[in-house]
């Protein structure tokens, strides 16, 4: 179906502006002063709120994909949170972008979605750059933190593979439930914090532009834009998560962590080209 040239700007302009904000969630993650757990459940309670305005009415019928991605989201997003609290926000989103060769093993799993030579090839060579982070001046904190990351990962793509499933259902009724669920799961630890206006001010960004309108410019976006193509735009967030950590408090990965980064999105993004063209090796 072809597209006005309009129509095809806005909908990359609008991953670019996706991508820009799901990356400052590692800054303003860092810069708060609270439980890993209340930043979940807080962020949750806000972007709740967003998505179901933005779909107006609660699923009715809970599948059991549904409730899958759903656990899937309440995992990927405090897992992250958890991560990147105990290790270099680098570490912690190239870590989560080991998703898509997850969602390798899971589609075949639960979806018989065969895999072809070059995910197994891409699967290699990805966990060889995962091992880079476990290596260069690594203490007992950053090892929780790369291991939350790494699981991170495994529940997003958990999450990618239930949305895949529900195809006849609006992606967004996983954010929503799983939004509502972690909201519930974290309300005793809100209640605990001692807020500031600034600590509110913070929740009320991370749920309702880095969470709940990154979503929604997402999901009007991928009409759009090729597969390919949205998963290359949206590498800018891990480009761009570690660097304004970096402008603005300093933090700094390793070298073998920026190796194994760039080993990471490479092979994503090889076997991205790759998957389009239908190559199989």
């Amino acid at each position: 179906m072809s597209e006005t040239q309009g129509t095809r700007r806005r909908a990359i302009f609008l991953l670019l502006l996706t991508a820009v904000l799901w990356s400052t969630s590692g800054l303003f993650i860092k810069i708060l002063h609270l439980h890993p757990l209340s930043i979940f459940s807080a962020r949750g309670i806000v972007a709740s709120v967003v998505f179901f305005i933005w779909l107006r009415r609660l699923p009715l019928r809970i599948t059991p994909f549904l409730a899958a991605g759903a656990l899937g989201y309440i995992g990927a997003q405090f897992l992250f949170i958890l991560s990147t609290r105990l290790t270099t926000a680098a570490n912690a989103i190239f870590l989560q972008y080991t998703a898509p060769i997850y969602v390798v093993i899971f589609g075949f799993w639960l979806l018989r979605e065969r895999p072809q030579r070059l995910d197994w090839i891409a699967m290699a060579v990805i966990f060889a750059g995962m091992l880079l982070f476990f290596g260069e001046g690594l203490t007992l904190e950053g090892l929780y933190g790369n291991l939350a990351a790494v699981l991170s990962g495994v529940a997003l793509a958990i999450m990618i593979v239930s949305t895949r499933a529900q195809k006849a259902s609006h992606p967004a009724q996983i954010f929503l439930i799983g939004s509502c669920l972690g909201g519930l799961i974290g309300l005793p630890s809100v209640f605990q914090e001692t807020w500031s206006l600034a600590d509110a001010a913070i929740i009320a960004y991370l749920g309702i532009f880095q969470t709940g309108l990154a979503s929604a410019l997402y999901s009007i976006a991928i009409r759009h834009v090729p597969a390919l193509e949205s998963n290359l735009i949206l590498t800018l967030e891990p480009v761009l998560n570690p660097l304004w950590v970096f402008l603005a408090i300093g933090e700094s990965p390793s070298l073998l962590a920026l190796i194994g980064g760039a080993v990471v999105l490479g092979a994503i993004a090889v076997r991205a080209v790759a998957g389009a063209r239908r190559i199989d090796l």
